[in-house]
Order: structure tokens, then C-alpha cells, then sequence
């Protein structure tokens, strides 16, 4: 059982700071609107992560081949992020510390979420061999491993959130206009990459 909380709470803090689209959502949406929306967005794979899991296990005993799925879902999220990254660039050199527009965080994040394939290719590759495995060791193996996963996962990215939500008004004028344009550009290197993993995997 011990085994299975180490291995889900280190593989969440890892999969909860590492970069990626999520966690610049969460760092956009906190020096937009606050980190309550960081929050929300830190939040979403609670809720996108159940259908991922539910549907990986029944591809892995039913299906087999996921190759093309991967592809399709690469190619979608690369062109979602990339209308976040030109949403961002388009933002107006607003003062931080005040909330501006819709912030729908919670739906933003959820989006990004569900077609990033990352996620899938998490629980296809690692995560759903170690849910078998701690299965093996009881029947409360699995639910501590996605438990602590979770708890780890969006805990991490609850922490930026808030961090950066601390400091937010210090970003202001100018130098908020600099950052966006920053984390415009970092999404759109994202979104080349899913493009880039779309065509790696449509190709296999």
C-alpha cells in the first residue's frame, strides 16, 4: 500500500510542475483574474482526468491500437492552444490587479485538458499498468494511487496559483503587456509541439 501512495504522490508533484499548457493556463488565468481562477483552472483534471482513465482502461483490454486516437486528439488540442496563444497576445495592457472579461477558467482547463494527449499517454503507458499492479497488492491499492496522484497533481498547481497570485500586483502596465506576449509565445510553442506529436503519431 505504501508503495502505491509513493508512487502516485511522486508522479503527481512530477506531472503537477512540469510545463506544459495546464500550467501556463494557470499562471495566465491567475495574473488575469486572480488566483481564484488559477484555482480553477489547477482544479480541472478532477473533473476531465475520470472519462481519461475509465476510457484507457477499456482501450487497453478491448481496442489495442490508440495510435490514430492520439494523432486526432493532438491535432485538436494543438489548434486550441494555439487560439489561447492568440487570445493572449490580443490582451489589452490592463492593470493586473484588476479582473478583466469572462475567465470560464475552470472550462478553459478542462478543454486543455481533455485534448492534450499527454494525459492519455499517461494513463496508457504508466499509469494504468500501475493501477493493475497495486490492484494485485489490495483492492484499496488503486484508489491510493489515484488518490495521492490527484492530491499531488492538482495540489502542486494550486500552489503556483497562489503563489503567483501573491505577487500578481506587481505586474502592471508595461510590464503585464510583457508577460502576456511571454506567455502567448509559450503557448504557441506548445501548440507546435502537439502539432508535431500529431504528425509523429499519424504517421505510426
Amino acid at each position: 500500500m505504501l508503495s502505491s501512495i509513493l508512487a502516485g504522490a511522486i508522479l503527481g508533484l512530477a506531472a503537477g510542475l512540469t510545463p506544459g499548457p495546464l500550467l501556463t493556463l494557470v499562471v495566465l488565468q491567475t495574473l488575469r483574474h486572480g488566483p481564484r481562477e488559477g484555482v480553477f483552472v489547477a482544479a480541472a483534471p478532477i473533473l476531465t482526468d475520470i472519462p481519461i482513465i475509465l476510457s484507457v482502461l477499456l482501450v487497453l483490454r478491448e481496442v489495442g491500437p490508440y495510435g490514430v486516437f492520439l494523432g486526432i486528439l493532438s491535432l485538436c488540442g494543438g489548434c486550441y492552444v494555439l487560439w489561447l496563444a492568440w487570445e493572449t497576445w490580443r490582451a489589452g495592457p490592463v492593470d493586473a490587479g484588476t479582473e478583466v472579461g469572462e475567465a470560464r477558467s475552470l472550462r478553459k482547463g478542462a478543454l486543455i485538458n481533455l485534448l492534450n494527449p499527454h494525459p492519455w499517454l499517461f494513463w496508457i503507458t504508466v499509469g494504468a499498468p500501475l493501477v493493475f499492479r497495486a490492484g494485485q497488492e489490495g483492492q484499496a491499492g488503486p484508489w491510493f494511487f489515484i488518490g495521492f496522484f490527484y492530491i499531488s497533481l492538482v495540489g502542486s498547481k494550486v500552489a503556483v496559483a497562489l503563489t503567483i497570485g501573491k505577487f500578481r500586483t506587481f505586474f502592471a502596465g508595461r510590464a503585464y503587456r510583457i508577460l502576456m506576449a511571454v506567455l502567448a509565445a509559450v503557448l504557441a510553442g506548445f501548440a507546435l509541439f502537439l502539432f508535431r506529436e500529431a504528425c509523429r503519431w499519424l504517421n505510426a
